[in-house]
C-alpha cells in the first residue's frame, strides 16, 4: 500500500457522512435532551391543568400513565441512539475488513451471474462503505465469494 492510497483512505474516513465527530454526536444528544425537556414541560402542563369537564379523571391520564409514557419515550430515544452507533460500527468494521484484503487474491460476483478473479489493488469508499478495486473495477464487499487462492 503506498502513501497516496493511505492518505486517500484517511481523507475518505474524515469526510465519511456515516461517521460523526464527537462534537456532532454531543450536539445530537443535546437536541434529544431538548426533546426530552419539551416532553417533560408538556407533561407537567397537562398534569397541572384540569380538564374542561371539571372531572380530573376524564382526561384518561394519571400519574402512572405519564411515567409510562416517559419510560417509553426514554427507551425509544436510547434505541435510536443504539441504532446509530451500530450502523457506525458496522461501517468502520467493513472498512477495516476491506483494508485487510489489500493485495489478496479474491473471487467476486460481477452482478451479472459470472465471477471475477483478481487481486485487490485498492479500496474506494462510497457513502462510508468500502468497495474493492479488482481488475480496474469497483466491487461491493457483499460481492465477495472467496479470499485466497482461487481454483
Amino acid at each position: 500500500m503506498d502513501v497516496a492510497s493511505l492518505s486517500d483512505a484517511v481523507a475518505s474516513l474524515a469526510t465519511n457522512p456515516n461517521l460523526k465527530s464527537a462534537s456532532q454526536q454531543a450536539l445530537a444528544r443535546s437536541n434529544s435532551k431538548l426533546d426530552m425537556q419539551a416532553f417533560l414541560k408538556i407533561m407537567a402542563a397537562s398534569m397541572s391543568n384540569p380538564s374542561f369537564s371539571g372531572d380530573s379523571s376524564s382526561s384518561g391520564t394519571n400519574g402512572t400513565d405519564y411515567v409510562s409514557q416517559l419510560a417509553q419515550f426514554s427507551v425509544l430515544q436510547e434505541l435510536t441512539d443504539l441504532e446509530t452507533t451500530i450502523a457506525q460500527s458496522a461501517a468502520i468494521q467493513q472498512q477495516q475488513q476491506a483494508f485487510a484484503l489489500m493485495g489478496k487474491k479474491v473471487m467476486l460476483n460481477d452482478g451479472q451471474g459470472s465471477t471475477v478473479e483478481g487481486t485487490v489493488a485498492g479500496v474506494q469508499f462510497s457513502k462510508g462503505y468500502a468497495k474493492l478495486m479488482v481488475n480496474g473495477q469497483a466491487y461491493s464487499m457483499g460481492d465477495l465469494i472467496q479470499v485466497g487462492e482461487t481454483k
